[in-house]
């Protein structure tokens, strides 16, 4: 059995491709949805490995003293045989929007994160690269 690598994900809206490393040895991330497109590698990706999965954030917007926009994907762990070519997989994926102000989020009334939650579906590969 090989860990799966690369997941190739999408909903009606959305499509993302992460893969863990690369040629050059970092991990990378592809975000589409709508007209928006955006491509993250290495330090901009942040995982952090929790019970439920790994934890995969990029922020997607930041607005000095308004907000920050960031997309987190909740990723099993995917064993791929030696005889599959690519496990089907649904995950969910995080939006969320924290609020701030010039003197940070203490001085934000209210609730300071909201959440949208997505349905992905899609394949995880174990790759060489």
């Amino acid at each position: 059995m090989q860990q799966a690598n690369l997941f190739e994900l999408h909903s009606a809206t959305i499509q993302i491709t992460y893969s863990s490393s690369s040629f050059d040895g970092k991990p990378q991330l592809s975000y589409q949805r709508g007209s928006t497109s955006m491509n993250f590698r290495g330090k901009q990706i942040r995982h952090k490995p929790t019970e439920i999965g790994t934890l995969i954030s990029v922020t997607l917007k930041s607005v000095p003293d308004l907000r920050t926009i960031v997309l987190s994907l909740i990723l099993p762990q995917v064993n791929v045989s030696d005889g599959q070519s690519q496990v089907r997989i649904n995950i969910k994926v995080i939006e969320t929007t924290v609020r701030t102000s010039i003197g940070g989020p203490n001085l934000v009334k209210g609730q300071v994160q909201t959440y949208k939650v997505y349905a992905l579906q899609g394949t995880a590969k174990h790759v060489l690269f």
